[in-house]
């Protein structure tokens, strides 16, 4: 007979573990998001909530429409611009949860949550304003959505479904994948293909095709700029052998032993699909994103950073490794505790990093181990630096890429304007149409100032060292009787900012560098003299 007190007990043990880390992680996340530097992709959102809209060149409404609402509660901060982020990735852990509770018990329910804290990834999501946020925990409740209809066949259920997919084309075009995922379940799996003669999952769809409205919409507006950036203009489409690496980023991101741990539980959900739900769901689902983005990343995207994208794909499998490791290796449980506390090692290392980069002291301290975090760091000084310049010789506020100027507005709080010139990041990160339609690009300052006084604020180090020749000798061409009026060198050369003073020129810039432009010889010579 077995004893219900010691499972009762078991289960308090799990859930008080749980709670307890779950209070200290938030508690964690919570002084990071009040007092990390906005990352440049923030800054450039916070920018769009102040230009509310139907979507916008690089991304759909949700992510903005989040930060307006974090401002409007708690006024103009990092935390007020990031505390809905912490509020929605706080529910990744329990939705985890009432997954591994339907789909097995209430203690592999607990289990599975404390991986999901674990997994570093997972249990940071929220410190930042981004997209991925509200992405991840919209597809983990689909997920939970889709398998409680798919046992009780509720109407509620198939809605609730409907609303996580449209919450998902709200926030991303990787929202796509949710979908094909979906697709391949309805075709592989003998429970999916009966969905198809059942208005539940037609119900499900119709509400999800509500969060395409927008897309559709700001694409029209602006010829269709979106999706041409996600889909053609950031894909080389053509394969390239560096991806062949992305397990190792992978391994890296999940932590080696728990990677490896989740590969294979996706296999022998696999192996298991056979026997329905939950193997069928969970192998397909997982499988669809693991080795879909591995596919994909081995021919779109090599320029920035993707060891995120598969992480919904983890999910499911982390309420799969504890039942696996009890049933196909019960002495083998070793290997989990040791991939926990391998997990929680980077979990650990990943929010000190983070806190590091939050203080003058800590990012130095980053510096001398090469890992300087130079997109956490330069904006308070660069915003001050430009107020006090603009107090002495009133000007047009220009910085000379997107990222700047974005993190420049932030800390001035949009009290004046600030354009940005035609860097290769602009059109590299996909804000080159949205800064035309806001007219904050070069065409617009050239329209609407030429010829008054202009303060230039130059990144020196905001592209790649091949790049640089190139795009700062062409910036004289770019302003007219150029000065130099300060120059913020942080960090022992890990940011230089440079202020020119001048004027707005009449005409469009000669587009090649040149080697005797005052920009890049001053540049040029602060980089050799470290």
């Amino acid at each position: 007979m077995r004893d219900t007190r010691s499972v009762a007990a078991g289960l308090w043990r799990w859930r008080a573990i749980f709670v307890i880390a779950f209070a200290l992680l938030g508690v964690a996340k919570l002084m990071l998001a009040a007092s990390l530097s906005p990352f440049g992709d923030e800054a450039f959102y916070w920018q769009e909530s102040r230009h509310l809209a139907w979507g916008y060149s690089d991304l759909p409404p949700l992510t903005a429409l989040l930060i307006r609402l974090g401002e409007s509660v708690a006024g103009h901060s990092v935390l007020g611009m990031r505390w809905p982020f912490l509020l929605v990735g706080s529910a990744l852990p329990w939705l985890v949860r009432s997954f591994a509770c339907d789909a097995f018990d209430e203690r592999t329910g607990w289990q599975a949550a404390l991986l999901c804290l674990a997994l570093p990834l997972g249990g940071s999501l929220g410190v930042l304003a981004l997209p991925d946020v509200p992405l991840t925990v919209a597809i983990m409740g689909a997920l939970v959505a889709l398998m409680r209809a798919l046992d009780r066949e509720r109407v509620v259920d198939w809605l609730l479904l409907g609303l996580a997919l449209a919450v998902c084309w709200l926030t991303h075009y990787r929202a796509a994948m949710v979908m094909l995922a979906g697709l391949l379940f309805c075709l592989l799996a003998k429970p999916g293909r009966k969905q198809w003669r059942r208005p539940g999952l037609w119900l499900a769809l119709g509400v999800a095709a509500l969060g395409l409205i927008p897309l559709v919409v700001s694409n029209w507006q602006q010829h269709g700029a979106g999706v041409l950036f996600q889909v053609v203009d950031r894909n080389p489409w053509r394969f390239h052998a560096d991806a062949l690496v992305q397990p190792l980023e992978q391994a890296v991101a999940c932590t080696p032993l728990l990677y490896a741990l989740l590969l294979w539980a996706a296999w022998r959900s696999w192996c298991r699909r056979e026997q329905g739900q939950p193997w069928d769901l969970i192998a397909i689902v997982s499988g669809s994103f693991i080795v879909g983005y591995f596919v994909l990343g081995l021919f779109a995207d090599d320029l920035r950073f993707r060891a995120h994208w598969p992480l919904p794909g983890y999910l499911p499998l982390l309420a799969a490794l504890p039942v696996l490791v009890r049933e196909r290796m019960p002495w083998r449980r070793g290997w989990l505790v040791a991939a926990f506390v391998l997990a929680v090692a980077g979990q650990v290392l990943g929010l000190a990093y983070l806190g590091l980069a939050a203080s003058d002291g800590g990012a130095r301290v980053l510096a001398g181990f090469k890992a300087f975090p130079a997109r956490f760091v330069g904006w308070r000084e660069s915003g001050d630096m430009a107020r006090r310049l603009l107090v002495e010789h009133p000007s047009v506020l220009v910085a000379d890429n997107f990222m700047l100027a974005a993190e420049i507005d932030f800390q001035l709080d949009g009290s004046v304007a600030v354009y940005a010139l035609d860097s290769p990041l602009n059109v590299k990160h996909g804000r080159a149409p949205q800064l035309a339609v806001w007219q904050r690009d070069e065409a617009a300052l050239r329209e609407q100032h030429a010829g008054e006084p202009m303060l230039l604020v130059v990144d020196e180090k905001a592209l790649r060292v091949h790049e640089r020749r190139n795009w700062l000798g062409s910036l004289c061409s770019r302003i007219d009787a150029v000065t130099p009026s300060a120059r913020l060198d942080l960090f022992d050369g890990g940011r230089r900012i440079a202020f020119y003073a001048g004027q707005v020129p009449k005409v469009a810039p000669f587009t090649d560098g040149s080697d005797d432009c005052l920009v890049w010889r001053r540049a040029a010579e602060a980089e050799a003299a470290r």
